[in-house]
């Protein structure tokens, strides 16, 4: 995929109106909650550093929890993930909306992933979440065909945030209107070559850094735009409720 085909964040709330009321008439795009992971407090920062540091900062204050910073464990892979590795597509006859076959999407996640090159697990036999809230990918992630069950399998597994290089422009699309996670870009190439699955990482969208609590280093994040409200509203549907585009539940 060509640098220049990278999603453009402005374009989902240009769309917005237009997609709310050609498809609000015919779909309910309601999903059930899923797993919650702890959240790491904001930290104070100091001035701005090199986009890449591998000394500790000095001073780090925590205050109090940010809903858009997330810490924990995370999951590495490389280039071109396509969507039939993130959910294969004899898995497609699942329906979100119901809350069984949403956790069974959840448990599905990244499975089709070969083991020879990915050995740990995603989501560990039998478990219906991932331990691995974090994803660090490559460039171009989930190309290939088009599904919405791609970013909410992930979503449904407990995934809060994805950094990669860039993503197909449809899956990044997809994760903004089903509000699933957060696909973030990196202003580096190197992340996803430089942390190993398990590394311990917090995401801090405000301030824009990924910290590999790990190994030290820290990497600069681009700006989510216009996309972040929807995300955090729970996705389209949720956030045409919430600023008035559509009637809400309770007054429909």
């Amino acid at each position: 995929m060509a640098a220049g085909d990278r999603p453009m964040t402005g374009e989902i709330l240009l769309s917005l109106p237009a997609t709310i009321l050609s498809l609000s008439s015919t779909f309910n795009l309601r999903f059930p909650s899923r797993p919650s992971f702890p959240k790491c407090p904001s930290f104070s920062r100091s001035p701005p550093e090199p986009l890449l540091s591998t000394a500790p900062r000095a001073a780090v204050t925590p205050s109090s929890p940010s809903p858009t910073t997330f810490h924990g464990p995370c999951y590495v892979i490389g280039d071109n993930i396509d969507t039939d590795q993130i959910i294969p597509a004899e898995h497609l006859t699942l329906v979100p909306s119901k809350p069984d076959e949403y956790q069974k999407l959840g448990s599905l996640a990244l499975c089709g992933l070969p083991s020879s090159a990915y050995p740990v697990p995603f989501v560990l036999s039998g478990a219906a979440s991932t331990p691995f809230p974090i994803v660090i990918a490559g460039a171009n992630f989930g190309c290939g065909s088009s599904r919405e069950h791609a970013p909410v399998a992930l979503g449904a597994a407990g995934v809060r945030a994805i950094v990669a290089e860039y993503y197909a422009r449809i899956f990044f699309r997809n994760s903004v209107s089903t509000g699933e996670m957060f696909p973030l870009e990196s202003e580096e190439t190197v992340i996803w070559k430089e942390c190993t699955t398990g590394d311990i990482v917090t995401v801090d969208l405000d301030e824009r850094w990924l910290t590999n609590h790990t190994t030290g280093k820290e990497y600069r994040l681009k700006p989510i735009g216009d996309a972040g409200p929807v995300i955090e509203a729970g996705g389209i549907f949720a956030y045409a409720r919430k600023t008035g585009m559509i009637a809400s539940a309770s007054t429909a």
